[in-house]
């Protein structure tokens, strides 16, 4: 051998854990496996190893793929030095994460010229190449998908909106984590409320059209509970007053027979939700000193539990009988 005799590369120590060659690897953990830098130096030639991010490496010829990239950004947080002594220490967030749960309205992974990455806030880590580095004061449990960490939607929604800016866009996937089943519009609210995105005029507005649309599916889901568990017929969507008295309240549901009302919870974070929550606690005490029975029901209950919300509604349209009659109140359409 001379030293114009090319470097033969030989097999990895550790393989893979599926048996096959490793494909990605961190230099702490070639350092580890016995394989000093100058030789890392020396096998990426072209057409041999890649460094993809600083301290990460690609142990194939070729371009990466979307998997290798997704991996490559984690390696790239977990470098030595950087994880931190509990809790999860990266996941994938943003629109690689809603494409990896399987939003239609988010673009491929082989479309997104940027992957981000949550850690938590004390990692000193910087964003570099197609990383883009989030930080969080408490990082979320991650869910696996494709053997990947990856954050829950409201947090990947929120992450995601922080660096797009076309309406639409934003829109779209507000929109799609309701209508698609992936949470409840209080849950995305608040995550762009801890995100401080709710100054954005077109997140405000995408925002508006999200509670509209969480509303209208939670009242869907009411009208279903009361159809499929046989429930009386109640006056739907009413204004209550006092005869030549105040208005008490506009509610989702009325039995007037019964005194019982049933008020869906659709609030959302907001910047005055301690105005408004006082507003419908002093409401619902009000109805309730009047010998009105107020249920009070969230989105997430409807759609987890049916069965369970309309046995509370059922008890207590039963318990009427035992109760002493109600002040009378003036029903109007609302």
């Amino acid at each position: 051998m001379n030293h114009n005799t090319p470097i033969t590369p030989r097999p990895l120590p550790l393989p893979s854990a599926t048996g096959q060659a490793q494909r990605l690897a961190s230099a702490d953990q070639l350092r580890t496996q016995g394989i000093p830098a100058a030789e890392v130096a020396a096998r990426c030639r072209p057409g041999g190893w890649q460094q993809l991010l600083p301290g990460v490496f690609l142990l194939q010829p070729g371009p990466p793929t979307s998997e290798d990239r997704l991996k490559a950004a984690l390696l790239y947080a977990r470098r030595t030095g950087a994880v931190p002594p509990q809790g999860p220490d990266a996941m994938i967030t943003g629109l690689a994460a809603l494409t990896l749960h399987r939003f239609s309205s988010a673009p491929p992974l082989t479309a997104l010229d940027r992957i981000d990455v949550l850690v938590p806030r004390t990692r000193r880590l910087r964003s570099t190449g197609w990383v883009r580095v989030v930080r969080a004061p408490e990082s979320p449990e991650p869910v696996e998908l494709t053997g990947v960490p990856v954050a829950p939607v409201a947090r990947a929604v929120a992450d995601a909106v922080s660096g797009l800016a076309d309406a639409e866009t934003v829109r779209r996937l507000l929109t799609e984590a309701v209508r698609g089943g992936h949470c409840e519009p209080g849950v995305v609210v608040r995550e762009l409320s801890r995100a401080r995105l709710l100054s954005r005029s077109h997140v405000v507005d995408a925002v508006d059209a999200l509670l509209a649309e969480g509303r209208s599916l939670s009242e869907q889901r009411l009208y279903e509970m009361v159809r499929e568990f046989a429930l009386p017929d109640p006056l739907w969507n009413v204004d209550l007053r006092l005869p030549g008295g105040p208005h008490l309240g506009g509610v989702d549901a009325y039995w007037p027979d019964q005194a019982v009302a049933v008020e869906l919870d659709t609030r959302a974070p907001r910047q005055d939700d301690d105005e408004l929550w006082t507003e419908y606690t002093r409401k619902r005490e009000h109805l309730e000193r009047l010998g009105i029975t107020v249920v009070h029901l969230t989105p997430r209950k409807l759609r987890e539990a049916m069965d369970q919300q309309a046995t509370v509604v059922r008890t207590a349209l039963m318990a009427a009988a035992d109760r002493q009659p109600a002040a009378y109140v003036v029903v109007l359409p609302r």
